[in-house]
């Protein structure tokens, strides 16, 4: 579902009325995300251009690692963030992304930071995004974290790009399947019917079982999407209650092999967010409450909650990091290193290009070993369901294999 555009009108701390819009799934978000920047709403109303806009052209990762390339060498060069949003909306070339960085350049001009004109954009900008702006922001860094933010985004698109590339021929292959099989099912299996019945003899079980197979799938198939498209709504579900989405965290980190990658990339963010910061001079403390929030994983997240907690009373971070029992041996130890010698940061931001390595290669690795047994499933099913068609037809007419 695409975000949701809202113009609206809420008062300030200080009581001074301000207009504005932003982007949120629902109005009810809208309004969670005004009482986040300590605003009153007093009117909020879908802008059904907007929507209609937002619907027809989105804005791609692409888009935003070009507006943070932009944004960065206007940051560095010295220019105000009023004035760089201009220039960048003069230069970008996309209709979606330059009108976002009106509706941006307008907040800014009415007194907000730009983390804070970021955050109305959840679809577009990160929690990692607006966190890391909002740091350089209050620190005075912001030239020195876009670089980070800008190698972060190309370094995800690299390994999104990749794991994209791995997956594109298993799936045509088990689509291609599937359909095979279920078009066997479908269309050639219940020729055999009128066959069987023709020929008054006894079908043998597994036969029987193909039968009624296909006219189950023929009577009650349309179900399957609808079971799916349920299954799928309800998974989200989970998202929306803090509740259920430890624990649909917690299971996804346990599964095999998928817990593990989760894991992983959710240390390599963790790490090459808390690296960017140290590096920047940003307190430890401060720089790990930033780095918590762009954890997704709410599990991880809970455990990194403690983990400052643990620093703020005099612990060290690899100390912290191993009493929780939840992160990589890798990590705490090249931590402790790091605090040992001094270079922490650094260190964070090469254990993050580890893990992030370590995930492509294992990807690489289960693409690999799932290709040959699709393969192998596949040609069972197929063959499987031709011999068992076959056969009967060969044991009704008395032919002796």
């Amino acid at each position: 579902m695409s975000a949701l555009y809202f113009k609206y009108q809420a008062f300030d701390a200080q009581g001074k009325m301000l207009n504005g819009q932003l982007s949120a799934d629902t109005e009810r978000e809208a309004v969670r995300i005004l009482k986040g920047k300590n605003l009153t709403p007093v009117k909020i109303q879908e802008t059904r251009e907007a929507s209609q806009t937002t619907r027809r052209k989105r804005i791609s990762q692409g888009d935003v690692l070009d507006f943070t390339n932009g944004l960065c060498t206007l940051v560095e060069a010295r220019v105000p963030i009023d004035r760089s949003l201009r220039l960048l909306e003069g230069i970008t070339e996309s209709t979606a992304m330059r009108e976002l960085v009106v509706s941006l350049l307008r907040e800014v001009k009415e007194g907000r930071s730009l983390a804070e004109a970021m955050e109305a954009h959840p679809r577009v900008f990160s929690r990692m995004y607006v966190n890391i702006v909002r740091a350089g922001e209050e620190g005075g860094i912001l030239d020195q974290l876009l670089p980070d933010l800008a190698e972060f985004l190309e370094t995800s698109a690299k390994t999104r790009q990749a794991i994209i590339s791995a997956m594109i021929y298993p799936i045509v292959l088990l689509i291609t399947g599937v359909l095979s099989v279920v078009l066997l099912l479908v269309f050639v299996v219940p020729q055999f019917a009128a066959m069987f019945e023709d020929a008054g003899t006894e079908i043998p079980a597994s036969a029987a079982f193909l039968l009624s197979l296909s006219s189950g799938i023929q009577s009650y198939g349309y179900l399957v999407p609808v079971f799916i498209g349920l299954l799928l709504f309800f998974w989200k579900r989970l998202d929306k209650e803090p509740a259920s989405k430890l624990k649909k965290d917690g299971f996804l980190l346990s599964l095999p092999m998928m817990g593990t990658l989760i894991l992983y990339k959710e240390c390599a963010v963790f790490a090459r967010t808390l690296g960017a910061l140290l590096g920047a001079g940003i307190p430890l403390i401060r720089a790990l409450r930033v780095s918590r929030e762009v954890v997704g994983n709410t599990v991880l997240a809970t455990h990194l909650a403690q983990v400052e907690e643990d620093v703020r009373g005099g612990a060290g971070l690899g100390v912290s990091l191993e009493k929780t029992n939840q992160f990589p041996t890798l990590l705490h130890q090249l931590v402790t290193v790091g605090e040992e010698s001094g270079r922490t940061a650094n260190i964070l931001i090469k254990s993050a290009a580890t893990f992030d390595t370590t995930v492509r290669n294992q990807i690489s690795s289960l693409v690999a070993a799932l290709q040959p047994a699709l393969i192998i499933i596949l040609a069972i099913a197929v063959g499987g369901i031709t011999i068992t068609m076959l056969s009967a037809v060969f044991s009704m007419n008395s032919v002796d294999f």
